[in-house]
């Protein structure tokens, strides 16, 4: 009787993954119903203790010691008592052994649906006391179903929930797939701990790099930053404390084997790994990379950094869509506006990019000191005077028709310029520009056979 008994906690203790105390006090719980349900009145106080080493069980009914009884359930008179055990006092706790020679069969199926339900509780209590010291960690599981809002990941005793926003828009999910994922919340649910997991959030990276790079687990190297848009790009700012040490190259590891099991396990999401710097000018212009930085102006103020780059390295450093520059200041907690050279140039000079057509050089000076002068407050004398030079012929015919000297060159803009026009063919009255490498061909559909130039053609 005994082996068999200590057998059979020991298997239940296994199966369940719980300790034998724990079943032990699930057993007791439910045959204390058994007996109040068959045997004892429910009125009474009933408590069971079994001995694992014995395996007796011993049933007690407790009562409490008074001068005049009135509740017979759950007192007994002082001189009863001392019938019982010698020395008690009024106030004390007599427990009486009234254990049964045995249980009926409600009893008996009382006792197994109140063991099940104390083992289903105890599990739920050692798997939420299990998950909730892992939170914020990452955990491996499978995923058991997809549901259009919501995905069931089994981690193994419970299942956890990933829902449709903790989810990567460019990921595919499959039933049976394996995957890490990160403890996002922890709750006791009526049915269970509720356990909410995420493939989206920044820490995952964290974690990420420090279960595959030993140097950021044993703080060596340490993660100053991370900003992430999931499934497309993350940046990551690195330092070191010590000296000697290359905290890129303990991300990247040997030919780059550690970053790219990072990358692996999120289905070739791109990484940028950069060195962070206390200077926020050198920290923006190494967010900012591939990309060249040419300067950077701060304003602590308004918490914004102008960065301006050559003009053939605008477009990587805004990126695809906004991208680097989202991830630079996500990264850098500056508010970045990026500019072209040429951009920048324009407004420090606060001149239009191109000169007016019909205007030289010494016209355009004229035209800006004249702007320049109207500024400044003028007399009424040097108002009429305006008006009259406005008003007059002179003034009319030099803005309208500007005079070239004889000996002037025309000044040279465009390509254009300087390339021979093409010749316009006229056939048969109707006029079609030359296609090039086509001035040998023979015309096709003519019908005397002739073809003139514009400028041969004879007259009508």
């Amino acid at each position: 009787m005994k082996t068999e008994f200590m057998a059979a906690i020991t298997q239940l203790s296994a199966e369940r993954n719980l300790p034998k105390e724990v079943v032990l006090e699930a057993l007791e719980a439910a045959l204390i119903s058994a007996y109040k349900k068959d045997i004892f009145s429910r009125e009474q106080d009933i408590s069971v203790k079994i001995d694992p080493g014995a395996t007796d069980i011993k049933v007690y009914i407790r009562k409490v010691v008074v001068e005049s009884v009135t509740n017979p359930c759950r007192e007994i008179s002082s001189d009863d008592a001392r019938k019982l055990r010698d020395g008690v006092q009024v106030g004390e706790v007599l427990e009486i052994e009234s254990t049964p020679k045995s249980a009926g069969r409600i009893a008996a199926q009382t006792a197994k649906q109140v063991v099940l339900q104390r083992l289903r509780e105890a599990e739920r209590h050692v798997i939420y006391d299990q998950f909730v010291s892992k939170g914020g960690e990452i955990v491996a599981g499978t995923i058991q179903s997809i549901q259009p809002k919501q995905i069931y990941i089994g981690l193994g005793r419970t299942e956890a929930i990933l829902p449709l926003i903790e989810q990567v828009a460019n990921e595919h999910y499959r039933v049976g797939q394996q995957l890490r994922f990160y403890l996002l919340e922890i709750s006791q649910g009526v049915r269970g701990p509720q356990i909410i997991v995420s493939r989206s959030h920044p820490n995952l990276l964290r974690r990420l790099f420090e279960l595959e790079i030993p140097e950021i687990h044993s703080g060596v190297v340490e993660l100053k930053a991370i900003a992430r848009e999931a499934g497309h790009r993350s940046k990551v700012a690195v330092s070191t404390p010590q000296e000697g040490v290359e905290p890129i190259g303990c991300c990247l590891g040997p030919r780059g084997i550690r970053l790219q099991s990072i990358i692996n396990e999120l289905n070739g999401e791109k990484i940028d790994v950069i060195q962070w710097h206390t200077d926020p000018k050198i920290f923006i212009s190494n967010a900012l990379s591939p990309a060249q930085v040419v300067s950077i102006e701060l304003n602590e103020a308004e918490n914004t950094a102008t960065v301006i780059v050559p003009d053939k390295q605008l477009s990587l450093a805004i990126g695809k869509e906004g991208q680097n520059a989202r991830l630079a200041a996500k990264l850098t907690g500056w508010r970045i506006d990026i500019k072209s050279t040429s951009a920048a140039e324009v407004e420090t000079a606060g001149l239009p990019q191109a000169a007016p057509e019909g205007l030289e050089s010494g016209e355009l000076l004229s035209a800006v000191s004249s702007q320049a002068q109207a500024l400044e407050p003028a007399s009424e004398g040097e108002v009429e005077d305006i008006a009259t030079l406005l008003a007059s012929d002179e003034f009319r015919v030099a803005t309208e028709t500007p005079s070239v000297g004889p000996e002037e060159k025309p000044q040279i803009r465009f390509a254009e310029d300087i390339l021979p026009s093409k010749p316009k063919v006229e056939i048969l009255g109707r006029k079609k520009e030359a296609k090039p490498g086509k001035g040998k061909s023979k015309a096709k559909g003519l019908k005397r056979g002739k073809s003139y130039f514009k400028d041969d053609a004879p007259e009508e």
